[in-house]
């Protein structure tokens, strides 16, 4: 038996536990500190997988004109709740540390484009995007809607079609679909194609065939 006395064994042992276990509590700390910070975003949309299956049922279609198109047959910034209209609610949601003025104006934040990578702290640089341009909505079917379903695809929060982004890169995107503009990140393809396609299989729009062939290519890459 060995000649040391039970007590002192147990305190070595819960010495030894104690340290095991604050050793545990700083890696944990320490890997909490150094993660990388969440980022606010739209609704994820599905995987690239079962995207590609939206992909797949979309129809067909030559774009149709513009004949008749105005944005105003897309109400959008709709009012969500008290003074905040939609373009203030996604402000809100796709930032950090947004402060709003009585009138829901957003007056203090941090946005990060995932476009471009860019970040910035007035809102003035932001626009939001609809991932499908109304314009593009109406040459792929939206022509033949309501002004209310206009509405509803204009101001949607919840599927991914509105995002806050560099205002000269949503700029330079227009009406254009994935054949004719991606993101400048090359990163950020397949979410993009992902919340392209998830729009669009839910709004039952059109597809080119030449959007189709790039959304398909990037899909197959994800």
């Amino acid at each position: 038996m060995s000649g040391i006395p039970a007590s002192t064994s147990r305190r070595a042992v819960y010495a030894r536990r104690t340290a095991v276990a604050g050793g545990l509590a700083a890696l944990l700390a320490s890997l909490t500190l150094n993660a990388p910070a969440a980022q606010a975003a739209p609704p994820t949309p599905p995987d690239a997988a079962t995207v590609r299956t939206y992909l797949a049922g979309l129809k067909v279609s030559a774009e149709g004109t513009m004949d008749g198109y105005s944005r105003a047959k897309f109400p959008h910034w709709s009012t969500q709740s008290g003074q905040c209209n939609t373009r203030e609610v996604v402000l809100k949601r796709d930032g950090e540390n947004v402060e709003q003025d009585a009138k829901c104006a957003a007056v203090e934040g941090t946005w990060f484009s995932p476009y471009d990578g860019a970040t910035w702290t007035d809102a003035q640089d932001i626009d939001i995007d609809h991932i499908v341009p109304l314009a593009q909505a109406w040459r792929s079917g939206a022509n033949t809607w309501t002004t209310a379903q206009r509405q509803a695809f204009a101001n949607d929060l919840t599927r991914p079609q509105l995002i806050a982004v560099t205002d000269r890169v949503n700029q330079a995107k227009g009406d254009k679909d994935p054949a004719q503009w991606m993101p400048p990140l090359d990163s950020y393809a397949c979410t993009y194609a992902r919340m392209w396609v998830t729009v669009k299989h839910h709004y039952g729009l059109t597809v080119d065939q030449a959007e189709k062939n790039k959304l398909t290519s990037v899909l197959n890459g994800c």
